[in-house]
Order: C-alpha cells, then structure tokens, then sequence
C-alpha cells in the first residue's frame, strides 16, 4: 500500500494540474463561465421540485409533505449520477489516456484518482445546492446527515472498482463498454431511483438483493426523506464488492500494463 501511496503523493500536482485542467475546459470560452457549474444542478432541482412537488403533486407512500417526493427524487438521482460518472469515466480511463500511457512517466495509478475526484468536483457542487434546498424545504436530517460520510466512501469504492476493473478490460475487448453502456441503462431502471422499492411486484423483489446499488441508493433515500441511518448490514454487500473489484482491477492493471500500453 505504502508503495502505491508514495509515487502518487509525489505526483500530487500533476493530479491537482489535471483536475483543475478539466474543470476550466468544460467552460472555456463561456460568458457566464464556471457559473453554469451552480446553473445546471440548481436548474435538476427547481424543475425536480415544481414538477413533481407542485404540478403532478405526486406523493411517496408513507410521507406526508408535499416535497418528499421531489427529495428522494434528487436523493436518488444525485447517488446514481456520481455512480454513473465514475464507472462511465473509469472505463474510458486508459483509452482517453492513451497518449499520456505512451509519452510519459508518471504513476499510472494516479489516472483512477483524477477521475474520481473529477466527478467529486461536480458531485460536491450539486450536493451542497442540494443541501440548501434540504434547509429551506425543512427537510434537513440534522446529525444523521453525517451518515453519508461512510455511505459515500463505499459508494466511492464500488464505483471506482468497477470502473477500473472495466477500464483495462475494456482496453483489450472494445465491445466492454459498448455493452455497459447499454448495461447500465437497464441497471438504472433496476434500481428504485424515480420509484420506491414497495410499488415492485413480489416476484422481482427478491431479485434486489442482487444489486449493489439498491442499499446505497436506500442508504441516501433514506438519510435526507425519513432522516434515518442506513441499515448498515445492507451495505456490506456493496462494500465487500468494492474491496474485491479494486483488488482485481488492480491485479488486472499490473499484469497487463506492459500489453496495454502496446495495444493502445
């Protein structure tokens, strides 16, 4: 581990320089600039909270307020939406990288990093307006809210894992991320992001405890709508998940780093 740790900390800057690099780009040459940063969350939440709250009035089962909806909604979309960008992120990670793999030294170990805290830069952004909106709708959870600290971690953990996992597979069988990509479409449905898990039929929710996705997505849900703390137990399955998928993209990377680099 110290082995691992050492190089990236010696390359600190070169993973600050290229996260901030990507941050300026994606509002280069806009008016409004790293405006659109805040623009574009606030503008999920406003059309979250009018449409469902206010025009379709539509009800979660079991709360008794008009935004409770609209929260989980928001609760749900934002865990899978960093969920979704890492992995997305992580299976493209060596052939977007292609050219710094072959040109020059670093540690390669560092490119999962930048990509996680890429999408923790968006994350935090729509998190914290999210966080706001929780204080004026009065829906703020109070102490329990620090339960999303270790959520997030194992959320982190199983993303990451797979997304590198699928990274080096996906270097040397292209159709890998075509195929996820589709995958995880129907993976989305799959999980009770816009629905809650009582509406499913009883024959599929046995089938549930099969997706890693559901008690973390249910860990936030739960946090912020109904103020509880997550049913830990539940959540040793994603994290037990993620331990192994980071070890075996790891013990991927290492065995095949050498033919990567040749077939990229």
């Amino acid at each position: 581990m110290i082995g691992i740790l050492r190089p990236l900390w010696a390359y600190r800057g070169f993973i600050y320089g290229s996260v901030k690099r990507e941050f300026q780009s994606k509002y280069r040459n806009s008016l409004l600039g790293a405006a659109w940063t805040f623009l574009n969350p606030l503008a999920m939440i406003i059309v979250y909270t009018v449409i469902f709250s206010q025009v379709m009035r539509a009800k979660l089962p079991g709360v008794d307020n008009g935004f409770a909806y609209s929260i989980y909604l928001c609760a749900g979309s934002l865990t899978w939406g960093l969920f979704a960008e890492i992995v997305g992120r992580g299976q493209n990670i060596f052939l977007d990288n292609a050219n710094l793999l072959k040109k020059i030294s670093f540690p390669r170990m560092s490119l999962p990093i930048i990509t996680v805290l890429n999408a923790g830069v968006n994350f935090a952004i729509i998190f914290g307006l999210f966080l706001v909106f929780l204080l004026f709708a009065g829906f703020w959870p109070g102490w329990v809210s620090l339960a999303i600290i270790p959520v997030l971690l194992i959320q982190l953990l199983f993303a990451i894992g797979l997304g590198m996992t699928l990274g080096v597979l996906n270097v040397f069988f292209r159709d890998v991320g075509q195929f996820f990509g589709i995958f995880l479409q129907f993976w989305f449905w799959f999980t009770p992001v816009v629905y809650p898990a009582s509406i499913l039929p009883e024959s599929v929710k046995p089938f549930m405890a099969f997706n890693p996705m559901y008690p973390l997505v249910q860990a936030y849900q739960g946090i912020f709508v109904l103020g509880q703390l997550p049913d830990w137990v539940t959540l040793l399955y994603p994290f037990v998940l993620g331990l192994v998928l980071c070890g075996l993209g790891m013990r991927l990377f290492r065995q095949h780093v050498g033919e990567m680099v040749d077939e990229l």
